[in-house]
């Protein structure tokens, strides 16, 4: 197959955009039945591209595509299927087969053009009057460090794959996103391998940067990643047969995320992850979709507050199945999610909550070492169950005591071979064990710990 130097079609460093050079040599290759698309060193500013079938673009060491600083570059779309923005992203495959971004350069999406530098974003879905701290939640006082920033109207998604079968993302470096950085959407074998992702220009303070979103795509490997972002590292929605691996994660929010609304996310495996967040493992269902058949093991969390308004509040794992679609005939259940072989260290405890209209089953951990440590923020923010986004703001982030391990509306929750430790001088809040109401088959094995403070117990059960 043929090369197609960008150069040769006009690129050029020194020009504000070359999104029509690089444009029309991707073109070349697609007419001429594929091949590759090279970018040679150089840091080269273009607007929204598209990516054609058999074309692999190659981005050579010391290359660099920089996403334009400018939203009348990124015109608005009537087909929303990107997250976070109703604007074209940066490079765009449609109904692409065979298609490749490898190399050793870089893709950057400029996201911190595109938020304030000094005003902080503040959500809709929380009433801070429910949680412990009430007004004096998430004040400026406890810190800003971690944002996340306010924004505006911003550019879509960096990369983007709608519909597309046999992709493949290697070696490169994807940084600075506005948005969701890799968006799979009604994809089918997919392999991200080798890939680098962060939000390192913004410190980690964009919203909604989530690393790779795989939504409604099935057959997807994603293997031997380092992703450093602000939001989600990794979140599955309605997706199937995933497989995740031998990756690092670091979010100011979850590490792994599955599940929200329609769409069935099941069949899917991590292994071998060292995850450092906010929320290490987060399992939602809000709507008609369900998860099944998820299996974890052979990991290491560390999870720790974080200031500002993201999702999450120090826990290790959080499963949770509450209502927020209001077009939702019935809530969706979550079924068979298995933990294998986890050493968690964390600032808060494991939380499985589920409700009347949808009661979680066959919950499994198995060999998993659990530690609660001290946080310099447990005043300012700890105390309190995070399970946004829900219909009832009481139900959204709101004052409740820590046990090590709470669980609600459950039928089956098996814990073997299961230690809980406590650092010393905790607050007040951490209370139990091991506590659980509303549920039936709770099967204990080989469960080792003890109440961190004289009140507490080590198992605290109520059944109604």
């Amino acid at each position: 197959m043929k090369t197609y130097n960008i150069l040769e079609y006009g690129a050029n460093p020194q020009t504000p955009n070359n999104a029509v050079a690089i444009q029309n040599a991707i073109d070349s290759c697609a007419a001429a039945g594929g091949g590759t698309v090279w970018v040679p060193p150089g840091v080269y500013v273009s607007g929204p591209l598209e990516l054609r079938s058999h074309v692999t673009l190659q981005l050579e060491a010391g290359a660099t595509l920089q996403a334009s600083q400018r939203l009348e570059d990124y015109p608005l779309e009537n087909d929303r299927r990107t997250g976070e923005s109703g604007r074209a992203g940066f490079i765009t495959a449609r109904e692409a087969v065979n298609i490749a971004i490898t190399g050793r350069g870089t893709v950057d999406g400029s996201g911190f053009t595109f938020v304030s530098h000094s005003e902080l974003h503040h959500g809709q879905d929380t009433d801070i009057r429910y949680t412990r701290q009430g007004q004096d939640f998430m004040h400026p006082r406890f810190g800003t460090q971690h944002g996340p920033l306010a924004h505006g109207e911003r550019p879509g998604n960096l990369l983007r794959f709608f519909n597309c079968k046999n992709v493949l993302l290697s070696g490169v470096t994807i940084q600075n996103s506005p948005t969701w950085t890799v968006n799979i959407y009604a994809c089918e074998s997919v392999a991200v391998l080798g890939v680098h992702i962060n939000s390192q220009a913004s410190d980690r303070r964009v919203p909604n940067d989530d690393g790779i979103d795989v939504c409604r795509s099935q057959r997807v490997r994603i293997a031997d990643c380092d992703i450093d972002t602000g939001d989600d590292c990794i979140a599955v929605f309605g997706s199937q047969m995933l497989a995740v691996s031998n990756c690092t994660l670091s979010s100011h929010s979850s590490g792994i995320r599955v599940g929200y609304h329609a769409g069935e996310s099941r069949d899917c495996t991590f292994n071998n992850l060292v995850i450092r967040s906010n929320r290490g493992i987060c399992i939602h269902v809000r709507g008609e979709g369900s998860v099944e058949n998820i299996l974890f093991s052979n990991l290491v969390l560390q999870t720790r507050l974080v200031t500002g308004h993201w999702w999450g509040k120090g826990e290790p794992v959080q499963i949770s199945a509450m209502p927020q679609d209001p077009h939702a005939h019935q809530l969706g259940r979550i079924r068979n999610v298995r933990f294998t072989n986890v050493s968690a260290e964390a600032e808060s405890g494991i939380v499985l909550y589920g409700c009347p209209e949808s009661i979680l089953e066959e919950i499994v951990f198995t060999n998993f070492r659990l530690r609660i440590t001290n946080s310099p923020l447990h005043l300012s923010y700890g105390g309190n169950f995070d399970l946004r986004g829900v219909a009832d703001l009481s139900q959204a982030l709101f004052q409740h005591d820590i046990p090590a391990v709470y669980g609600r509306y459950f039928k089956g929750l098996t814990l073997q071979d299961f230690k809980v430790g406590w650092e010393e001088g905790l607050p007040d809040f951490f209370n139990h064990a091991l506590q659980c109401e509303h549920y039936q088959d709770l099967v204990l094995r080989n469960f080792e710990g003890q109440a961190p403070h004289p009140g507490g117990q080590v198992l605290a059960l109520s059944e109604q």
